[in-house]
């Protein structure tokens, strides 16, 4: 199975009005170590600007960037990943195209579900995660699916662990410190986080190295 860090920090720049880099920065400054750069409104030329950036910030670090949609900008900059949704790019023509261009490095890719038949389908497909969501109601996207619960996590996980299916699953949507914890209990691997990281740009440092501080401290109990 693939290892993802339990912590899974992703970048708007609407919602902190700052840039990708900038975010990145703070993220990093805070202990996250996995971040997936998700835009959907700059121009592909503003993107890749700031993307790049960001790459080069995460890359010193040691950390990973992950770019949502855009394969193509993913390759150009030779990211660690790319995330994909119900509409884009298919994942098996993504990881061709992918495997044509990289000779064999190691590139993730991961794949947006929202229910339990999406998820059963993805893990069919040559990805390296799926992530399931929005577990709860969430205002960083546009129009989001319909909030399946902490619940539904563990539907999703069941239906994965019967097809016997080694999958890594990511939960994402509306969690925060409160919920976090019983996300990961319920089958995620890793959970997704945007607002309880980022607000309103300002102590994105320390909501990072908050969020982590309460997710080790529970793995340290249960161990």
């Amino acid at each position: 199975m693939f290892h993802l860090p339990k912590l899974y920090a992703i970048t708007d720049s609407r919602l902190t009005n700052c840039s990708h880099a900038a975010q990145v920065s703070e993220l990093i400054a805070g202990g996250a170590r996995l971040i997936q750069l998700r835009d959907k409104h700059s121009s592909p030329r503003g993107f890749y600007e700031d993307a790049r950036e960001a790459c080069q910030i995460a890359r010193a670090a040691g950390a990973m960037i992950i770019i949502n949609d855009r394969v193509d900008i993913a390759l150009a900059l030779c990211a660690d990943g790319v995330h994909l949704g119900q509409g884009d790019l298919p994942p098996a023509s993504a990881r061709r195209l992918i495997d044509e261009r990289m000779s064999g490095e190691k590139f993730i890719i991961g794949y947006s579900t929202h229910n339990e038949a999406q998820a059963i389908a993805a893990a069919a497909l040559p990805v390296d995660y799926i992530a399931i969501g929005p577990v709860f109601q969430t205002a960083s996207k546009d129009s989001p699916d319909p909030a399946i619960g902490i619940e539904g996590v563990r539907r999703v996980r069941a239906a994965l662990d019967a097809m016997r299916a080694r999958v890594t699953l990511v939960a994402i949507g509306g969690i925060d410190m409160r919920h976090a914890k019983d996300v990961l209990k319920a089958g995620a691997n890793s959970v997704a986080v945007i607002g309880a990281l980022l607000s309103d740009g300002s102590n994105i440092q320390a909501r990072t190295r908050e969020f982590l501080a309460s997710l080790n401290s529970e793995q340290n109990r249960s161990s």
